[in-house]
């Protein structure tokens, strides 16, 4: 079985193992949550109060022309672009992944319905990421549509001549599982479907190419591998050849074609521009460059190809670490195993006590995450690897501190079964 002293020689061996320096991470503790918050940038507080001080405090409103202000969500849009297999001009960062989905999801079902008005149903995954599914439930309401939910294996057999738009997120939240991008888009574009990716668990952790796979539609989100800071804005891609078709439904100043000509009649922008609506945040989609910026600075060691190479080797070691060490402790490994189905986390179960392993890890400074189960699936206890400044050791002393919470029993105490109102 590998050793810690062989982890720290992978580290050693590491050509990414630069890029820890760009961030903040509090001594001690070991951070498996960057599927859900990635760690704060060194850069961005030095960038935040620069803004503050200088371009708010100083020079007011004039920011918006002489430092840049306007041209923020492009600006931040064309950096996520090199990301995700989009091109310069086709992605804006605007708003949060909620809302940008129901644009294009709206868009999405115009097409449609002037192209083919006898569809009338949004097909998606049982387990998508649940706003995904109120956000599409929602519109299937107003339009008088079907929402349709299958298992993940169901879906080419899901694919009717009932089916508008096929709604997936790529990697899933739960369980880590990856979609394959481009045969499901082909297979929907064989039914007669349109596609809406979400890449909330995907921008910025593993190879995205919307352009290779020929996709539709694509939202994400900027808080997560990307390191936006909490509630940063989240970008939107529209494939060239449906972007001039719909105004898209929240139809804003910010996506009119001449924001300052204060036209009393709409008028939308050309290309992905009009999927804009109202003012930038400035602030957090300063903080949001920054974090992108730390996800370009691996393009010189040899960019996602190789964030995904140490992501694999990341998580398949965390897997058998966990099914090695922890054996006879009830905790089953429920992602993939075959790392082109996995994304860059690693779930477990366990029949109890979820939650409080969890909490018993973060006070011995692990920090991974839990999500509850439903009836096909227990709790899950969730385990992000960003590449950028996850360390193989990382994943050894992790996997240490819960075979001693296992071993110990420590996780039943009560103080780690007292829910709190963000798990």
């Amino acid at each position: 079985m590998i050793t810690r002293q062989d982890c720290l020689a992978l580290d050693a061996q590491d050509r990414l193992a630069p890029l820890r320096e760009w961030f903040d991470i509090p001594e001690g503790w070991i951070y498996l949550d960057g599927n859900s918050l990635g760690v704060l940038p060194r850069a961005t507080p030095g960038r935040l109060q620069q803004l503050l001080r200088e371009e708010w405090g100083r020079d007011l409103i004039r920011s918006w022309n002489s430092a840049g202000w306007i041209d923020l969500p492009r600006r931040v849009g064309d950096k996520i672009a090199r990301l995700i297999g989009a091109r310069a001009g086709e992605v804006v960062a605007a708003d949060s992944t909620s809302v940008n989905l129901y644009k294009v999801l709206m868009a999405a079902s115009h097409i449609m319905g002037q192209d083919h008005p006898q569809r009338r149903v949004i097909l998606s995954e049982r387990s998508n990421f649940p706003t995904d599914l109120y956000i599409a439930e929602s519109l299937a309401h107003e339009r008088g549509w079907r929402l349709e939910l299958v298992e993940a294996e169901e879906l080419p057999a899901a694919l009717t001549e009932e089916v508008a738009v096929l709604l997936l997120t790529h990697v899933n939240y739960r369980t880590g599982h990856m979609h394959d991008m481009a045969a499901l888009t082909r297979a929907a574009h064989a039914a007669g479907a349109l596609v809406v990716w979400d890449l909330a668990h995907s921008a910025g952790a593993v190879p995205v190419d919307l352009h290779g796979a020929d996709a539709d539609f694509a939202v994400g989100c900027g808080y997560k591998y990307l390191n936006g800071g909490p509630g940063a804005p989240a970008f939107v891609w529209v494939h060239p050849r449906h972007v001039q078709r719909f105004w898209q439904p929240l139809a804003g100043w910010m996506g009119h074609a001449e924001p300052f000509r204060f036209s009393p009649s709409y008028e939308p922008a050309p290309g992905i521009a009009r999927y804009l609506c109202g003012t930038p945040a400035v602030i957090a989609m300063s903080a949001l460059e920054c974090g992108v910026d730390t996800v370009l600075a691996a393009e010189p060691l040899g960019g996602m190809a190789a964030l995904r190479e140490k992501s694999i080797a990341l998580t398949s070691l965390f897997a058998e670490l966990v099914e090695a060490r922890c054996a006879g402790h009830g905790l089953t490994v429920v992602s993939p195993r075959e790392p082109e189905h996995r994304g860059s986390q690693v779930c477990l179960t366990r029949a109890e006590g979820g939650y409080a392993i969890v909490q018993a890890l973060i006070s011995r400074q692990v920090v991974g995450d839990f999500r509850a189960g439903d009836p096909r699936m227990p709790d899950i206890l969730r385990f992000g690897f960003t590449p950028l400044y996850t360390r193989f050791v990382d994943v050894w002393d992790a996997v240490e501190q819960l075979v001693q919470v296992m071993d110990s029993g420590q996780w039943r105490e009560a103080r780690f079964h007292q829910r709190a109102a963000v798990t």
